[in-house]
């Protein structure tokens, strides 16, 4: 008797109630990323700052764009893509004057050193028409469940029918393989600054013309 298939993951849009679950999930999954390290080493305040800045990312910078989903594990959120489209991806000055209370909250002295390797990334920004994943993360409970591939096969396949293409930084070397499995290709290594800083992987992604 053959085996009875795993259902597909639910993914949907977010919305503004979800921004908190949203957040604490992305927290989860970046407590152990290289880049998130360097940027906030104290471990024992780590999590709550970048619960505290995705919620930030989340309410002020990526949801307006309505391009952002979740992954659902039995209806609680687990994973999160937070996705900018063409064109909008570079926050505007307005918007960072309007969130520098709570990221100084959020980050204390540890703010300059964010803003420095955030500025970085921002200069090697590809100009090219194109939708920019920002970020993608499954709480490490869920990992193994295929919730990243469905978030990511969600928008990658609406890239594919428009024919628009697709950007992200990887933050950790071991996970080049698997975007590459969904198209993705190594265009560099970009060097944050710092001593001790460790790198990030600019991808591209062309949009499949098979469609």
């Amino acid at each position: 008797m053959a085996p009875t298939p795993r259902p597909l993951p639910a993914v949907r849009p977010v919305a503004r109630p979800d921004v908190a679950d949203v957040a604490a999930a992305l927290a989860r999954a970046f407590e152990d990323d290289p880049v998130m390290m360097f940027l906030l080493p104290d471990e024992v305040s780590r999590l709550r700052r970048l619960t505290a800045m995705f919620s930030i990312l989340t309410k002020h910078v990526h949801l307006k764009h309505e391009g952002s989903e979740v992954g659902l594990r039995d209806g609680t959120i687990a994973a999160g893509a937070l996705w900018d489209p063409p064109g909008h991806w570079r926050v505007p000055l307005t918007s960072q004057l309007r969130q520098a209370i709570p990221l100084v909250r959020a980050f204390g002295t540890r703010l300059p050193t964010i803003l420095r390797a955030l500025g970085t990334i921002e200069q090697d920004h590809p100009k090219e028409h194109h939708w920019y994943l920002a970020t993608l993360g499954t709480d490490p409970s869920a990992q193994g469940l295929g919730l990243g591939g469905a978030l990511l096969r969600s928008r990658l396949d609406r890239c594919d029918e428009e024919g628009v293409p697709a950007y992200l930084e990887s933050s950790k070397e071991s996970n080049i393989p698997y975007y590459e499995r969904f198209g993705f290709k190594v265009t560099g290594e970009l060097q944050l600054p710092g001593a001790g800083a460790p790198p990030v992987w600019p991808m591209w992604r062309d949009p499949d013309r098979k469609l």
